[in-house]
């Protein structure tokens, strides 16, 4: 008569040892983005965070946003650096979240993994604490899951969600652009998390350029310039909010820059923004032309050198490029808002970019 082994959890894939053991590593990241109001710590069941601290808002409205960072995250486990790609998901998550105003509070974020390496698994959390830490919220807590059998063991993917609270006379949005009004551009850090599908494809499937290989043109490898982390934006915003009379942001993300600025342009009103007042880094000529993509197929996937826009008065513009320089954000006014004619739309580009 054979023996048979009863099935485990263990045999199955799901190293529950190797969870708990990340979890250590990675409590001392969390701590560093406590604020205030921030009961407990990590191992709970949910994260507290004291809604008592609103009392000072008249009219509190609490904005939220959940996202992940797509296929870069293949970049990061091509390369074996996980330390960045928190900084994307904190980005895409708080920059949303700061388009209306909003302070960002508190995040919670979701790791997924075919198997779990506790260093690997703390290295992500790193990124998106330190990504905390430069958005100004907290991460109050997450959950990661092995999926043995549907993920490949070094496979990996990231989501998160966050909350951010504005007052209600103080929203940002449509509602307050007004013809005449200028549209200051913020400079992207590169690709940022958008668009990785096409980038992809045409440096890896056309070019055939590998992570390794140095571009002259980058100053760096490929690989360098792909995991390079999306700028986050919120404290920088929001400062912008303190010093001026700002109407209205958009985070340049997917769909690219006419697209996501239309989004805040309300009707009767069409946004223009001049290509000529700056030139896209050299990933996105790059890009450009070792896939022949054309202009406006990149101009509608990738943000083309600019990650985040602010609408604002004619009068505060030399306010609100004051206060970017101060803050080392590269900032100049892109465009303007003017009334819409008969043929116009949201938002479009014009003209070509600076050489």
């Amino acid at each position: 008569m054979s023996e048979t082994t009863g099935a485990s959890y263990a045999a199955a894939g799901v190293d529950i040892e190797a969870g708990d053991r990340a979890v250590e590593l990675m409590k001392e990241w969390v701590k560093k983005t406590q604020r205030p109001e921030v009961l407990g710590g990590l191992g709970g069941f949910a994260g507290l965070f004291d809604a008592s601290a609103l009392k000072r808002y008249e009219r509190p409205l609490l904005a939220s946003a959940t996202d992940g960072v797509g296929t870069k995250v293949d970049i990061a486990r091509q390369m074996g650096v996980y330390d960045t790609i928190g900084h994307d998901l904190v980005a895409m998550v708080m920059d949303d979240i700061v388009v209306c105003g909003a302070e960002p509070l508190f995040m919670t974020d979701y790791i997924c993994v075919g198997k779990v390496h506790p260093e690997r698994v703390a290295a992500i959390v790193k990124g998106i604490a330190e990504g905390c830490v430069l958005a100004g919220c907290a991460l109050v807590g997450g959950e990661t899951a092995e999926h043995p059998g549907l993920l490949g063991p070094d496979d990996f993917d990231v989501a998160g969600a966050g909350t951010g609270v504005v007052e209600y006379d103080r929203l940002l949005g449509a509602d307050r652009i007004r013809s005449g009004d200028a549209v200051i551009a913020m400079e992207s850090s590169g690709l940022h998390s958008n668009g990785y599908s096409l980038v992809r494809h045409v440096v890896f499937d056309r070019a055939g350029m590998t992570l390794d290989q140095q571009v002259e043109e980058l100053g760096r490898t490929l690989g360098e310039e792909l995991l390079e982390p999306t700028k986050i934006y919120s404290l920088d915003c929001l400062a912008l909010t303190r010093t001026t009379d700002v109407h209205a942001f958009s985070h340049i993300t997917g769909g690219g820059l006419a697209a996501n600025l239309a989004r805040v342009i309300p009707d009767g009103l069409h946004a223009t923004v001049d290509r000529s007042t700056w030139t896209p880094g050299a990933i996105f000529d790059l890009v450009g032309k070792a896939g022949q993509v054309e202009r406006l197929e990149l101009e509608k996937t990738l943000n083309m050198g600019v990650g985040m826009m602010a609408v604002v008065p004619a009068d505060s513009v030399d306010v609100a490029l004051a206060t970017l320089a101060d803050r080392g954000v590269e900032s100049w006014v892109a465009g303007e808002i003017t009334e819409r004619g008969a043929h116009t739309t949201g938002a479009e580009l014009v003209g070509d970019y600076a050489a």
